[in-house]
């Protein structure tokens, strides 16, 4: 494995560690979309917002045609753009801006995929979230050397079946890893 290969973590988890001194990320689960040379772009999976995908809907004049995905909640994705959203969806489809994460897994922030969502002809699987989490070069590879996150590859369970209150756990599982045991201040040997 190149160290290119090493450093990219599209596709992966960052679970905050205990002690995470950021109060945008204590207990966050992120999933990064993209990571490259360039910094990192991610989406907090498990921090609800009060609002759910029905009155966001109605805030962009869009009716919901389908009750059951009204009541799912809105994310704080991050602190960036905290008035935009983003859409991480399964399958891919074709929408007008989104990002392949994969073969089946897109990050679409145009309004389209908002629309089919509400004619009933979107994607199967969805999370919503209005803003985003951001690194510069090197930043998130700076922050994982000082403890502050633990990496895992991505799971589109935990993304989209898992109750928001279980998906830090979770993700931690992924690991073998029960986050109860651990501690806020890391040593090195």
């Amino acid at each position: 494995m190149s160290a290119s290969e090493a450093t990219n973590l599209t596709n992966h988890f960052l679970l905050a560690m205990p002690g995470m001194a950021d109060s945008s990320f204590g207990g966050a689960v992120v999933f990064v979309a993209e990571h490259s040379p360039k910094g990192a772009l991610g989406l907090v999976i498990n921090r609800p917002m009060e609002l759910d995908l029905k009155s966001l809907f109605e805030r962009i004049d869009l009716k919901l045609e389908i009750a059951l995905v009204g009541a799912a909640p809105v994310l704080f994705g991050g602190p960036v753009q905290t008035d935009r959203g983003f859409v991480l969806h399964e399958p891919l489809g074709t929408w007008s801006s989104t990002v392949s994460i994969n073969d089946s897994l897109g990050l679409t922030s145009s309004k389209d995929v908002l629309e089919a969502v509400a004619q009933g002809t979107g994607p199967e699987r969805l999370l919503v979230t209005l803003g985003y989490s951001g690194w510069g070069p090197g930043q998130l590879e700076d922050e994982i050397a000082r403890n502050a996150w633990l990496t895992v590859e991505a799971d589109p369970k935990v993304i989209f079946e898992t109750p928001i209150e279980h998906k830090l756990n979770r993700a931690f599982g992924l690991l073998g890893i029960d986050p109860a045991f651990l501690s806020s201040s890391a040593g090195h040997a």
